[in-house]
């Protein structure tokens, strides 16, 4: 069942109001309606539909995604990249461009792959993208989405929430051999620390003090300023020189957890780990007539977010393992990424 099919199953079954008098409509079995409402709900991460023994209610988001949905194949059936017919599934042909944003090593590692995806599906569409280390104002740089790895403030931008990742104080066993194993965070004084911010001389590296009980990120909020001894633009390249043994590194779990689960790092400080940080796209609302940007996002999304999870799980399996700081290594020539 591709998303448009769904799409179209979905506003079958508003119109009808019952799955069986979709299906009826559709000419498919009610199975097969059920699973197009449970494939965009999955994907978009909300129930859009109230289900009772006696009729089925429109959530606020099934309102919200209704109207985008027929003013998607409206638009489609209109220019005749779609057919009028609702069993009949369809892929539409797109056209245009539109700009995205991602932190550097994010964008590498995830968005671009699924920007080449969706390319390679709809050929007559153009990608401007940037990798940035740095907050990207959407309209004065003409980017229409943006990948977020921070807590939203207020804002007129339109989130959708692709999961969450977390800040991880790390290092490469040789390192920690010659240096000892930092046990508080007010002992990264006598430690060479990778800064990645190359415009200060200090940074604020943030950890939650543990409770009595339970694991990290539990605690009150703490703060510790250190000095780097090399600040970098590139989180690549900070990555990079913790791998060689060069510091201690405090990166994202997406950046370091295959390097973890391998051992080319060691995670420090565990007991400290702040809380996680949210990771969202997020763009202004979408005019009626962008169907590039909706198709983008509504592709992009689901993937994004298989991704962070497929981190979180090998995190997970990296704590269950108790991986020793001690097992030694040859880092002198890592995998970098």
């Amino acid at each position: 069942m591709d998303r448009l099919g769904a799409m179209q199953l979905f506003v079958g079954v508003v119109e009808q109001g019952s799955l069986a008098g979709a299906s009826r409509k559709a000419g498919c079995s009610t199975a097969t309606v059920t699973r197009a409402v449970a494939l965009l709900e999955a994907q978009l991460g909300v129930r859009l539909l109230h289900r009772t023994a006696r009729r089925l209610q429109l959530t606020e988001a099934g309102r919200e995604q209704l109207a985008t949905y027929r003013v998607v194949l409206s638009e489609l059936t209109a220019s005749g990249l779609i057919g009028g017919q609702r069993n009949q599934p369809a892929t539409p042909v797109l056209q245009g461009h539109f700009g995205i944003t991602a932190p550097e090593l994010f964008g590498t590692l995830y968005a671009v792959p699924v920007i080449g995806d969706f390319i390679a599906l709809h050929p007559g569409v153009r990608v401007r993208a940037l990798l940035l280390n740095r907050l990207v104002n959407l309209v004065e740089e003409g980017i229409d989405v943006a990948v977020r790895l921070a807590w939203l403030p207020d804002s007129g931008l339109m989130a959708v929430n692709l999961g969450e990742v977390r800040r991880v104080v790390c290092a490469a066993p040789s390192y920690l051999a010659r240096t000892g194993v930092p046990e508080l965070p007010s002992d990264l004084g006598r430690h060479a620390c990778i800064g990645i911010d190359d415009a200060r001389e200090r940074e604020l590296w943030r950890f939650d003090r543990p409770a009595q009980s339970g694991r990290s990120g539990t605690g009150t909020a703490m703060s510790v300023g250190i000095q780097p001894v090399v600040s970098l633009n590139s989180a690549g390249a900070a990555l990079d020189m913790a791998l060689r043994g060069g510091g201690l590194y405090r990166g994202f779990s997406y950046q370091v957890a295959r390097h973890l689960a391998e051992g080319r790092l060691v995670s420090v400080l565990d007991e400290y780990e702040p809380r996680p940080t949210p990771v969202h796209l997020v763009f202004h609302p979408i005019p009626a007539r962008s169907t590039v940007l909706r198709a983008f996002i509504d592709f992009a999304a689901p993937r994004l977010r298989d991704a962070l999870s497929a981190v979180e799980a090998e995190m997970e399996t990296y704590a269950a393992a108790g991986t020793s700081r001690d097992r030694p290594h040859d880092d002198r020539s890592p995998d970098r990424r």
